[in-house]
């Protein structure tokens, strides 16, 4: 679990690893892991997130949502 940032993925919006899995893709610092069915956060790789937004723009609206835990 992640000090500064967590991220969630959304199994009813995200369209899963057959039919997209684009997250795991194009994040340069490799958050996202291959799940069962839908993508997973590696939890121990978590706090290394940019806010680049890849993950946001490559995927389905509302299927990740990245909370800074500093602002909380």
């Amino acid at each position: 679990m992640g000090v500064f940032i967590r991220v969630e993925i959304n199994s009813k919006s995200c369209a899963g690893i057959n039919d997209c899995g684009q997250c795991i893709h194009v994040c340069p610092v490799g958050i996202f892991k291959d799940g069962a069915q839908f993508p997973r956060v590696d939890e121990a790789n978590e706090d290394e997130c940019t806010l680049c937004g890849l993950c946001l723009q490559a995927c389905e609206p509302h299927a990740i949502t990245i909370r800074k835990l500093y602002d909380e």
